[in-house]
């Protein structure tokens, strides 16, 4: 029988930090909120939170390296909106805030959590911030739950 390592769903006392975008912050206050919430659901005390706000999601992953390296945080949760446009600039900040939050996770071991909704409508964000898809927020806070716990069994 192999031996297997899984993380489970307690919060217990895992030190988060939420990074979160104010640009399209009627959708990202939603996300942040379901991701509190979660925490809470799942036992935790949400006073261990701690939430960092940056003008857009172009700025997310360097400041959750900075969080990651602080040593301070078992996980660090990225949350923001990226809607398509009529130019290119969606393209770039969308690709940039993906591989800038993968590359924080492989460069600090901290498990970083893309939170990031990209959509190509408002309404297809709204579905991602709580209606007809769940809410990403809350997806990630169990993502990096689950990756904290993880790791504890490593």
């Amino acid at each position: 029988m192999p031996t297997t390592h899984e993380g489970d769903m307690l919060a217990r006392e895992a030190k988060i930090a939420l990074v979160v975008a104010r640009f399209n912050d009627f959708i990202t206050g939603k996300l942040l909120d379901a991701a509190v919430d979660t925490y809470a659901r799942l036992g935790g005390d949400t006073d261990a939170l701690t939430v960092v706000h940056v003008p857009g999601s172009f700025e997310i992953p360097v400041t959750a390296k900075r969080l990651a390296e602080s040593g301070a945080f078992d996980a660090v949760i990225c949350l923001g909106c990226v809607i398509r446009g009529a130019t290119s600039h969606y393209d770039y900040v969308a690709g940039e805030a993906a591989k800038g939050v993968g590359q924080v996770a492989m460069q600090t071991g901290v498990p970083t959590i893309f939170g990031v909704i990209t959509a190509d409508t408002l309404e297809q964000a709204i579905e991602r911030a709580g209606s007809k898809q769940g809410n990403q927020g809350a997806k990630a806070m169990t993502a990096a739950i689950e990756m904290v716990n993880l790791f504890k069994t490593l």
